[in-house]
């Protein structure tokens, strides 16, 4: 071990180590892209994970190195104990934390992960900042000292929008969006306040001693971001948390590659990129799926406090139908398709609806699901769901590939949806949901909706779908009326 700290061979093979591990890592997204490969990238992943942190604990170990042999043991010694400890803890929190989390209260975990990372970029900027070693003067200097402003107000952006959106999604936050009077106009002051604290903090010149009044325009700066970003997630209503987690995770990916800039590590400059670009990517697809602003959606421009809103209209009486009617009746279809939504993962209704799809399938029934880019809290979240109840691939269907075969569609089965399949959408222009592409199930012969009442959905808006001709209601529980009708159905 020692041969190798103090070879020459060493700065290379950790960035051959890097090379491996980024490649790994852009095979990680391909993988992730499809059903069928989603184990395989995850496997890409946690293999290129393992090897960049095995190439920076030796990378680390080698900085340790001092000139004195007693030394450079004492100081390597200490350096891998505090490593080793801090990934013991974290590893124990992480496995901890996997072992008990249950999938509905998946999205919440990744936008607290989130804070984590944005933490991480604040505590790295303050500290290079702090360096006696970093660079103080000439151009150098100057693109250090920008690196580490740009880094940290990133970072504190994504800590407290991260935390807010947390709170948000576990409910121990109103998911009624904070409407401050001029919030448009508060953002825009910090952003302004920021640039001027950019200015001041790059003409404090350093002392002889290599401390710098410029600690202060750094930390203020800080603590206007950290504002900035609880005020960004706190204007936006629960209804668009999909996208703001989304977009989270593209701020985390920023300020991860900030910090890789910061600690002159290309891997971290490589990762943060890949995860800030696809996050970004991925947050732009969600907007157009709900008709919004990605702009708007950012600086907190919509957002619903879960009060029936959009036209005031009698859409009439709504008719409902026990399980075993709903039993007979899917006995009788030749085609059916499941369009879940965040009430099956709330009721953990996925097994039972698994098993629906089975006994239907058995008897030559055709079962597909139809699945909304924004269904559920975070996107995916349906697909992991049923892929969790090991419901074939196949057989789930995004919303594009299925629209077009309502029409020859002879049962429809809502579970849990109600934002993604509201014709309101398309037919009232004056809908706050207006122009957000949804699945079209009320063009199919019959549509059975699973609810637990007629509220209205995350996004507080009234739903036709529910008063039309061809759709009936099954009220309670949705994996207990799931059970009734796998129990029906050998009788019929």
């Amino acid at each position: 071990m020692s041969d190798l700290l103090t070879s020459d061979r060493l700065p290379g093979l950790v960035q051959g180590g890097y090379i491996i591990a980024a490649v790994l890592f852009v095979g990680a997204l391909a993988g992730l892209s499809k059903h069928e490969t989603a184990k395989r990238g995850n496997l890409a992943g946690m293999a290129g994970m393992g090897i960049a942190l095995v190439a920076t604990v030796l990378l680390a170990a080698r900085q340790a190195e001092l000139p004195d042999p007693l030394d450079h043991w004492r100081g390597l010694g200490s350096t891998l104990a505090v490593i080793v400890v801090a990934m013991a803890i974290g590893a124990a929190i992480g496995a901890w934390r996997a072992r008990t989390v249950e999938m509905t209260q998946m999205p919440e975990l990744v936008a607290i992960l989130h804070s984590f990372v944005g933490l991480a970029a604040v505590l790295v900027g303050i500290n290079s900042f702090l360096d006696p070693e970093a660079p103080t003067t000439g151009s150098l200097g100057a693109i250090h000292e920008v690196e580490v402003f740009i880094g940290v107000f990133i970072g504190a952006v994504t800590l407290t929008g991260s935390i807010v959106a947390n709170l948000k999604l576990s409910a121990r936050m109103k998911s009624t969006p904070l409407a401050l009077p001029g919030r448009h106009l508060l953002n825009l002051a910090i952003i302004v306040l920021s640039v001027a604290l950019l200015v001041w903090f790059m003409n404090t010149p350093h002392t002889d001693n290599g401390t710098s009044p410029g600690i202060w325009p750094l930390l203020l700066m800080t603590a206007l971001a950290l504002l900035l970003g609880f005020h960004l997630v706190a204007a936006i209503g629960g209804g668009d948390m999909p996208v703001v987690v989304s977009m989270l995770n593209s701020y985390s990916g920023w300020a991860a590659a900030a910090a890789g800039f910061l600690l002159d590590n290309d891997l971290l400059i490589i990762t943060g990129s890949l995860v800030g670009s696809s996050g970004a990517i991925l947050s732009y697809i969600m907007c157009k799926a709900m008709n919004r602003s990605f702009i708007s959606v950012i600086a907190g421009g919509f957002g619903s406090d879960g009060a029936i809103s959009g036209e005031a209209r009698d859409y009439g009486e709504h008719r409902e139908i026990l399980a075993a009617e709903a039993a007979e009746l899917l006995a009788g279809a030749s085609s059916v398709v499941i369009t879940p939504g965040y009430g099956m993962a709330v009721a953990q209704a996925q097994y039972p609806v698994a098993e629906l799809t089975a006994k239907l399938r058995a008897r030559g029934i055709d079962v597909r699901f139809g699945i909304h880019p924004v269904a559920g809290r975070l996107p995916g979240h349906m697909n992991v769901l049923l892929a969790e109840a090991r419901v074939p691939y196949d057989i789930v269907l995004e919303m594009d590939e299925i629209n077009a075969d309502f029409p020859t569609t002879d049962v429809v089965l809502v579970i849990g949806a109600n934002d993604t399949v509201n014709p309101a959408a398309l037919d009232e222009p004056g809908s706050p949901i207006a122009g957000m592409p949804v699945l079209e199930v009320w063009n199919a012969r019959e549509v059975i909706v699973f609810k637990r009442s007629m509220a209205t959905g995350y996004a507080g808006v009234q739903n036709p779908l529910f008063f039309k001709d061809n759709s009936r209601m099954l009220f309670g529980d949705a994996k207990e009326r799931v059970e009734d009708i796998v129990r029906a159905l050998p009788s019929i």
